[in-house]
């Protein structure tokens, strides 16, 4: 029997049901979506290898979908398009936007087997790993009391255009439930995601809102502009340059040329931003601009019985993004896991789930391997920290320039003063790397400009 899991989604319910059961009559995996919102949901959460879309929707139309996912990233699968008014114009658009086929209905069960065969075909040549990093989630998963809480309020929230904050422990998933929002607003844009990198050189206005002067018009290729009637993610607040923070507040009260932007904005922040924006002006402008509809993600060990959930989510994902095996977890190693304390949230799950996979055997996860992951991941700090005391003593910001010059010159010094070499090793385009050693007073040759980090 086939597999492949086929998403329809139809309004109309005749239809929606017949295809449903003859799909599932040739072994096919079926769900359905009686409308836009249901479809996003679903398309967001599972993995499908085939989309048979309808067109005409009373909530939110066919093509207003295929740009979403398509804006996304790009479609992660096939997509035939299905429509019982259908225009010339109209399947123009749904092929430039990626759509494997365009149908008119009625459509006869023979030449419905025959799209469907031949789509799942094309995504089966054309289908290439995800990577781990790459993995979203998008609709936060959990059937927890506070969870439901959450995505109702996201849900509400997504319904308007004011400002979101989202605070929570590193690696609970605020970036997540940010995606989520904005892939339950009706705004047609992008989901962009500020570079902290970006923040910190001498370029900041020319990042955010483009061109060279900063009390001329707003030019191409700004960050607020990319994010023209999207969402604009600013992750971790409390860590944003001060210089930064002056030009970011600036734009929200329309100064720098910045009056005709259209975006929306959500932030992401540490449980203690309040304390650390009481002590830091600038910092406290931005908060309290950002803060009108604020959100906070639970910590995964406040919310145990969400564990076996999460885990059955990533061994189902990366057997398909990965090409991992799939192997099921034993009762005894996720009750184990659901009384872990999980420091690093959502994370560390993932990264142990990944971990067991690819090194594991066959057959269940079993209690004994759990165990021996938990070891490998300790809570503890990281050995070796004691060995730089210097840092602990500095303010973040501080500290992390320190850490960045001295790491960058060392890497620089291992590439032997080559600078697309070092770009390399870190894992960074050249352009934003020359950036962050201008900023940070490092030449290409891994002495510091100065001795000290430019203000």
């Amino acid at each position: 029997m086939n597999q492949a899991h086929i998403l329809v989604v139809d309004d109309e319910p005749d239809i929606r049901e017949l295809v449903r059961d003859i799909l599932e009559d040739e072994g096919y995996k079926v769900t359905v979506a009686e409308n836009g919102q249901t479809a996003r949901k679903s398309f967001a959460r599972h993995a499908h290898d085939l989309v048979l879309l309808d067109i005409w929707m009373p909530d939110v139309d066919g093509i207003t979908l295929l740009k979403e996912w398509s804006a996304a990233g790009g479609l992660e699968c096939p997509v035939v398009v299905m429509s019982g008014h259908g225009s010339v114009e109209t399947a123009i658009e749904a092929t430039r936007l990626g759509a494997h086929d365009f149908v008119q209905k009625p459509i006869s069960l023979a030449k419905l087997l025959s799209i469907v065969s031949q789509a799942l075909e094309s995504g089966r040549k054309t289908a290439r790993p995800q990577s781990a990093s790459a993995l979203v989630i998008i609709e936060p998963i959990g059937s927890s009391a506070v969870m439901q809480v959450l995505r109702g309020k996201s849900e509400q929230a997504a319904q308007h255009d004011l400002p979101v904050l989202i605070t929570g422990e590193k690696g609970s998933g605020r970036e997540n439930l940010a995606r989520f929002i904005h892939s339950q607003s009706k705004r047609p844009g992008e989901f962009i995601t500020m570079d902290h990198c970006e923040l910190a050189g001498e370029n900041v206005h020319t990042y955010l809102l483009g061109g060279d002067d900063p009390t001329g018009k707003v030019q191409s290729g700004g960050l607020f502009e990319r994010a023209h009637q999207g969402t604009l993610f600013i992750p971790d607040l409390q860590d944003i340059p001060g210089e930064a923070l002056k030009i970011i507040v600036q734009i929200l009260q329309g100064e720098r040329g910045s009056k005709n932007l259209d975006c929306r904005l959500i932030a992401s922040a540490g449980v203690n931003i309040l304390d650390r924006a009481s002590n830091d002006s600038g910092l406290q402008q931005l908060y309290y601009r950002l803060n009108v509809l604020p959100l906070q993600v639970p910590p995964l060990r406040e919310r145990p019985d969400d564990v076996p959930e999460l885990v059955r989510f990533y061994a189902e994902t990366f057997p398909n993004s990965e090409n991992l095996p799939y192997r099921p977890f034993s009762v005894a190693a996720q009750n184990r896991l659901r009384n872990h304390s999980w420091p690093g949230n959502i994370r560390e799950l993932r990264n142990l789930v990944q971990r067991l996979l690819v090194l594991g055997g066959d057959g269940e996860v079993s209690l004994g391997e759990v165990e021996e992951a938990l070891l490998q991941s300790p809570s503890e700090p990281i050995s070796g920290a004691s060995d730089h005391p210097e840092f602990f003593d500095l303010p973040l910001r501080e500290a992390r320039e320190k850490f960045e010059r001295e790491y960058l010159v060392f890497k620089l010094k291992e590439a032997g003063g080559s600078v697309g070499k070092l770009a390399e090793a870190v894992g960074m385009e050249r352009t934003h790397l020359y950036r962050k050693l201008r900023a940070l007073g490092v030449d290409s040759r891994g002495a510091i400009a100065s001795g000290e980090t430019k203000k």
